[in-house]
């Protein structure tokens, strides 16, 4: 899985969490870890997509 967006830092963010005590530069880094995420979790719903649309042909009759 030579995927680039695998993870390899734990990032200390909460859904939610108070902002007032990060800096402008941990807060645009959470914007881009966050992006990252959620491209990684647009990736993983359509191929779940497919694999069940894939499915649903098979069982078609």
């Amino acid at each position: 899985m030579g995927d680039d967006l695998e993870p390899t830092t734990k990032v200390s963010y909460e859904v939610g969490e108070s902002l007032d005590a990060k800096s402008v530069d941990e807060l645009e880094e959470n914007i881009h870890l966050l992006g990252q995420e959620i491209t990684r979790i647009k990736q993983e719903i359509e191929k779940k997509r497919a694999s069940k649309n894939l499915a649903q042909d098979v069982f078609k009759t």
